[in-house]
């Protein structure tokens, strides 16, 4: 008995959906430090970074080393979520100065300006 065409296909794509959602489903994988701050994503940075430039520093990479920068990734990608959303925000605020400083509103200028000032000087340290 010969199935048609469609048919077939139709069995194949269905025995396979198994496999396919295999495909695309990822293993557990690290999360990595948390970054709940600016201070803390900048310290995170900071030596997540070193340890990358120490393993980037070999000659040659193994199995181990690329398994260890997958991980370090992890926290680095954190603590660079967390950099992105605060520099946003900074940029609001000094959007704020701005603005605030085109209409000679002082009392904003100086609010905003000093809240502004104290968000640039983590990224500056």
């Amino acid at each position: 008995m010969k199935f048609p065409t469609a048919l077939l296909a139709g069995a194949l794509l269905v025995l396979s959906l198994p496999f396919i959602a295999q495909a695309d489903e990822r293993p557990d994988h690290y999360k990595g430090e948390a970054s709940p701050t600016l201070d803390a994503a900048m310290t995170n940075l900071g030596e997540y970074n070193a340890q990358l430039a120490a393993i980037l520093a070999k000659d040659e990479l193994g199995p181990e080393d690329t398994a260890k920068i997958h991980e370090l990734t992890y926290t680095l990608e954190n603590a660079l979520a967390k950099i992105k959303s605060e520099v946003e925000e900074l940029e609001e605020t000094l959007e704020d100065v701005h603005v605030a400083s085109e209409r000679y509103e002082v009392d904003v200028v100086k609010t905003q300006g000093s809240k502004y000032l104290d968000g640039a000087a983590k990224l500056t340290r």
